[in-house]
């Protein structure tokens, strides 16, 4: 692990202004390369709060963002963006075909320097187990996980440092969901000592599967939690206390 983390949260906080409400505790947080962390915690605890402020979507109440041990000024934001995406659960995407998706952020200004890789984008469908269609497909015509599979390949062939993954499989069937672990995984795997992932999930075994360190939520309070793999321990030996019967 590199001593300079990736990114840094230095006493981040959000609030709800209009409610009064303090949606994000003032929170410090690491992110090195070669981590992957997951975050659980009851509905409304502020986990997606928490990832939105780290991508920069919602503006911070306090704390700051700093990047490569550097605080982030605005002539910088555009390559943070571009190197920590942000993977929300429902995805959006443009009306045409998927490969009119995959083409659209190399107009932007961020990505003028780059250019798009059809051969690239039709591999990452493949690792999804899509075939050789799958980015003639129109959007509109796509379901729920195809939909998922398209916008985050819209983001792994951007060859971001930092995937801030956003429950990205919880409204998809079992088979979408290990497509996209599975894209997930190669990415990661592809240069660990140069990609880190912080991944929202209410699924304990995906979040055990996925990922190493475990964070937990609750009411705004980001706290490090035992391992995952004693917490399905102890969930396991909790369900089998239910259901074994008193002697």
């Amino acid at each position: 692990m590199t001593e300079v983390p990736f990114v840094l949260a230095d006493g981040i906080a959000r609030r709800d202004a209009q409610r009064g409400q303090t949606l994000l505790q003032p929170t410090r947080f690491a992110l090195h390369a070669g981590e992957r962390v997951a975050v659980t915690g009851p509905s409304g605890s502020g986990k997606s709060v928490f990832l939105r402020a780290l991508a920069l979507l919602d503006p911070l109440d306090a704390g700051r963002i700093v990047w490569h041990g550097k605080p982030l000024e605005r002539a910088r934001l555009p390559h943070y963006r571009r190197n920590v995406a942000y993977i929300r659960q429902r995805p959006a995407l443009l009306d045409g075909s998927v490969e009119d998706n995959l083409r659209y952020p190399y107009q932007l200004r961020a990505y003028r320097d780059v250019r798009f890789d059809r051969e690239r984008a039709a591999a990452l469908a493949v690792e999804a187990g899509r075939g050789d269609d799958f980015l003639d497909k129109r959007a509109s015509e796509l379901s729920g996980g195809e939909a998922q599979i398209a916008a985050l390949i819209r983001v792994l062939q951007l060859a971001p440092e930092v995937l801030l993954l956003d429950e990205p499989t919880a409204s998809l069937d079992p088979a979408s969901a290990r497509a996209i672990e599975a894209l997930v995984q190669a990415w990661f795997d592809a240069a660990p000592e140069r990609h880190a992932s912080l991944w929202v999930s209410h699924d304990l075994e995906q979040a055990m599967r996925m990922n190493e360190r475990h964070l937990t939520m609750r009411a705004g309070v980001l706290e490090e939690a035992a391992p995952l793999s004693a917490a399905a321990a102890a969930a396991d030996a909790a369900s089998h206390a239910i259901r074994e019967p008193r002697a």
